[in-house]
């Protein structure tokens, strides 16, 4: 008997999912994108995730599987190239995801510990160090990864909803909070832009699509869970933002790019504020590469399972699936090699197009999940244009980013149908 999920714990999933490293990694990003329109910017992205939302919930009630987003595409366009590519892309975003984490781990850990006189090599060092270390306790045991991560979403909402309210109180009489007016806003296609390179932030509500199965009352708990935590992040990162630009000068926030959310407390609380987010922020990363890198073997798994990847990857390394150890070697190869932005731009550009797809479905099936078929096509040209919108900044302003984003679909292209050719040649 598998354990029930009461409302709490499907929420907490979601809300763990999305603020988990994202925010921590990417805020300083936005602000350099946005400028003072970064809460509109985290605003639209919101948007685009609370529509997508309403195709999960949907798709989570009528077909609820620990497949979650891979069950939810074969089911919308059968075990074909295309899904077996999109549900590659879901397990390389992942991947992705965890790169982005431990880029955000790797840039606030020095500011507790130099390791060396040099920035690079510390970043790389405490990068590299937290993704074996994490890589060890996904294969000491699950049932450790599963405390860390109800621990650590407690500890990581007290801090930042503490840190709201002092920040909030510290806004009063600050001469910073004249940034936000709507002249320091970027113009609105920038604003865009800006939300959907830091959409990365939002994507961890499809978590609870994995839970979905195990989730008590599910034809009432399953919207309220999606619901309830899009909607509570979305105000969570618009006041974060509010509080962060209201505090610090743009030079200043450009110059702590990497760990701005630190930054921001120190007008209130001086180091010891600096500190206490800092060790939120490694909490949090740390608790989200953990969560990852056993959802990221797990969709592996899934995928291998429904005959989309080669059947070697249903073996078993250390009594876990070899998907985890190949999830984590394509990690430190990933933060290794890649910047920040670029990290970001290749996770947001993958996950807006599988929420399009996924958006595309819940379109094309909304006769059999009983849906709204507006909502989840609305949902779907919002992806596309958004992923226009952001691929033709990036061209801009990050040329490498596009070109990691648009490989790595191509790939997983290739590596599908590759696989699919073999695979009917040995049937023949």
């Amino acid at each position: 008997m598998s354990k029930k999920i009461g409302l709490k714990e499907a929420i907490s999933i979601g809300i763990g999912g999305m603020v988990g490293g994202g925010i921590f990694a990417v805020l300083g990003l936005a602000v350099l994108l946005a400028k003072g329109g970064t809460p509109i910017a985290f605003l639209l992205a919101g948007i685009l995730a609370l529509l997508t939302s309403y195709s999960y919930v949907h798709l989570s009630k009528k077909y609820p599987d620990r497949g979650g987003t891979v069950k939810f595409i074969n089911q919308g366009f059968g075990r074909t190239i295309f899904s077996g590519a999109i549900n590659n892309l879901l397990w390389v975003s992942y991947i992705v995801m965890l790169s982005l984490y431990a880029s955000a781990f790797g840039s606030y850990a020095p500011n507790l510990w130099e390791i060396t006189q040099n920035k690079t090599i510390n970043f790389h060092i405490y990068a590299s160090t937290i993704i074996i270390i994490a890589t060890a306790i996904n294969y000491y045991s699950i049932a450790v990864v599963g405390k860390i991560e109800s621990y650590a979403v407690v500890i990581k909402l007290i801090i930042l909803i503490g840190f709201i309210a002092i920040g909030a109180y510290g806004l009063i009489g600050n001469p910073n909070i004249a940034q936000l007016s709507i002249s320091n806003w970027e113009n609105p296609i920038q604003l865009f832009a800006g939300g959907m390179v830091i959409f990365v932030a939002y994507e961890g509500f499809e978590l609870i699509a994995n839970a979905a199965p195990d989730i008590l009352n599910p034809e009432k708990n399953i919207s309220k869970a999606y619901y309830y935590s899009v909607v509570f992040v979305i105000v969570l990162y618009i006041i974060i933002a509010l509080v962060t630009v209201g505090s610090l000068p743009f030079n200043q926030i450009a110059k702590a790019q990497d760990y701005v959310l630190a930054e921001a407390a120190k007008p209130m609380l001086g180091q010891v504020g600096f500190t206490i987010i800092t060790i939120a922020a490694l909490i949090s990363t740390f608790s989200a590469i953990n969560a990852s890198l056993y959802g990221g073997s797990k969709v592996n798994y899934e995928i291998a399972e429904d005959d989309e990847l080669p059947h070697h990857f249903l073996a078993k390394f250390w009594n876990q699936p070899i998907g985890l150890l190949i999830t984590a070697i394509a990690t430190l190869v990933l933060v290794n090699t890649l910047n920040l932005e670029s990290i970001s731009t290749a996770g947001s550009v993958g996950f807006i197009l599988i929420f399009g797809i996924v958006n595309y479905v819940g379109f094309k099936l909304s006769k059999e999940t009983n849906s709204n078929k507006t909502i989840p096509l609305l949902g779907c040209i919002l992806c596309a244009i958004a992923l226009v919108i952001l691929i033709k900044q990036q061209i801009e302003s990050n040329l490498i980013g596009v070109f990691v984003s648009l490989g790595i679909i191509t790939l997983c292209f290739i590596i599908e149908w590759s696989y699919k050719k073999n695979e009917n040649k040995k049937s023949f």
